[in-house]
């Protein structure tokens, strides 16, 4: 009996994303292997984040790189860092940010319930822009001494009446500004651990326990020095804000592992897979009565992956798309999958295992024949 079998819950195939309601991903056996002998020892903490952190700079041409209990949690250090910096004093003051810069500006098109992170340090937001457009004069007038940093989440919301990310740090650097862009799910493309920094954006944060398929509860910050060396004063194992967001040494040294096996992997090779899979899926799908499938690029999260939009014609197919991921959702084993709008579901080729392309593709097949 597996573990989850004693608890009574049922594992599930994940064919939605790597969504952290589901898990985030599955990590590689090395990724386990790592974290099983880093717990086998006791080791100075600090002096581990540090080295990790250098190495993981290395990699990722980064100046520096800093590992979070998460995503969200690189975000609320990474506003402390540009609040707080190394000053001992303001870092034991917050969050009441009294004489501290206290404002974060966030396009009014990119706020989200990630922004909360930002939030949680006692900051106010700016918002800039509308929902269909920004203007340079925006950002500039919204600048002033108590700006701490301009925040970008990049992704879905990317391109809907914001200004270009280049323009942003352009502004925000010609200021002194420090931009922080979250970019929790955007590997792939692998490039996009050094782009946004190379670009000149002070800091960039990625889930680990997405696509780097890490830890669920691991972050990767990448950035500047200073900012990153503020970052681990502003949390953990310090008495500092951070202290709750603990990382753990085997989620150090799983991250680790996990980028090196992201870096060394055959990025293209796995898209070329992801084509054949959404290509076989259409093709059997298309030959249900009342069902049109296609190919739908990028995927949920503006990733350069493919995934099947299956449209479900209630009338014709004689159940709806409700129906339908009902009984996805309710069979042996459960399958997920993700609603669109009207009457569409989203398969995701890009989280299953061997062999669970074919178990959708049944199952959804078995579904639609009645």
């Amino acid at each position: 009996m597996s573990i989850y079998e004693d608890l009574g819950i049922r594992p599930l195939i994940n064919a939605s994303a790597t969504l952290t309601r589901l898990g985030g991903s599955v990590m590689p056996p090395e990724v386990v292997d790592a974290m099983v002998e880093a717990s086998k020892h006791f080791v100075n903490l600090d002096e581990l984040q540090r080295a990790v952190g250098e190495r993981l700079a290395a990699m990722t041409h980064n100046e520096a790189a800093y590992v979070s209990s998460g995503a969200a949690a690189g975000i609320v250090l990474a506003t402390a860092a540009c609040i707080a910096g190394t000053d001992p004093k303001a870092i034991q003051q917050l969050p009441d940010l009294t004489g501290l810069k206290n404002e974060v500006i966030i396009h009014k098109s990119h706020r989200n319930g990630y922004d909360h992170a930002v939030r949680q340090v006692g900051v106010k937001i700016v918002e800039i822009g509308y929902a269909g457009h920004t203007a340079p004069w925006e950002l500039e007038r919204a600048i002033n001494d108590k700006t701490a940093a301009v925040f970008w989440f990049q992704g879905a919301m990317t391109g809907h009446g914001d200004l270009p990310l280049e323009t942003v740090i352009e502004i925000a650097n010609r200021h002194n500004v420090p931009v922080v862009v979250d970019a929790a799910a955007q590997v792939p493309p692998v490039e996009n651990l050094w782009r946004f920094t190379q670009m000149g954006a002070a800091l960039a944060i990625f889930s680990g326990g997405k696509d780097l398929r890490g830890p669920q509860s691991s972050g990767l910050v990448v950035g500047r020095r200073d900012l990153i060396e503020a970052m681990r004063l502003n949390g953990n194992p310090n008495h500092s804000i951070g202290r709750p967001m603990k990382v753990g040494k085997e989620e150090m040294v799983g991250l680790l592992t996990a980028v090196k096996l992201y870096l060394a992997r055959d990025h293209e090779a796995r898209a070329s897979q992801d084509e054949e899979v959404v290509a076989g899926w259409c093709a059997a799908l298309n030959q249900v009565p009342g069902v049109r499938a296609e190919r739908s690029f990028p995927n949920e999260a503006g990733q350069p992956l493919p995934r099947a939009k299956v449209i479900i014609d209630a009338a014709k197919a004689g159940l709806s798309r409700d129906e339908v991921v009902a009984q996805l959702n309710s069979g042996t084993p459960s399958i997920h999958v993700a609603a669109g709008g009207g009457d569409a579901i989203y398969l995701n080729p890009m989280t299953l295992s061997d062999g669970e392309e074919q178990i959708v593709l049944d199952r959804l097949l078995e579904i639609l024949r009645g």
